[in-house]
């Protein structure tokens, strides 16, 4: 009775898993044969807030405008710190000719 309940148990998985098996090849199938989407033309997104070209020739230009601003900054505080460098050269050399006592060279 045991026997025959198992071999009863085991024959309904195998059709069971059949029916599995062909369910899925025929859903493989339908997708293999399945006719591809009409194809529609893509367009690129345009912006609307840089769609002008005179607004993209403005920012460029006020970008420059501010690189050439940060570059004359620049400039002014290297002449500046040169200046400064300068003077206490000179000053520190004229302090060893002039002012430094003879007394204290050998």
């Amino acid at each position: 009775m045991e026997g025959d309940r198992n071999q009863d148990t085991e024959q309904r998985e195998r059709r069971l898993r059949q029916k599995e098996v062909e369910l899925r090849l025929r859903e493989m199938e339908a997708d293999i044969n399945r006719p591809d989407p009409p194809l529609h033309q893509t367009v690129k997104h345009q912006s609307d807030k840089f769609s002008q070209p005179w607004m993209k020739k403005a920012i460029l230009g006020l970008q420059l405008f501010g690189i050439g601003v940060a570059v004359l900054v620049a400039v002014r505080i290297a002449a500046a710190v040169a200046g400064i460098v300068m003077f206490a050269a000179l000053a520190w050399m004229a302090y060893k000719l002039f002012l430094e006592s003879p007394k204290n060279k050998p």
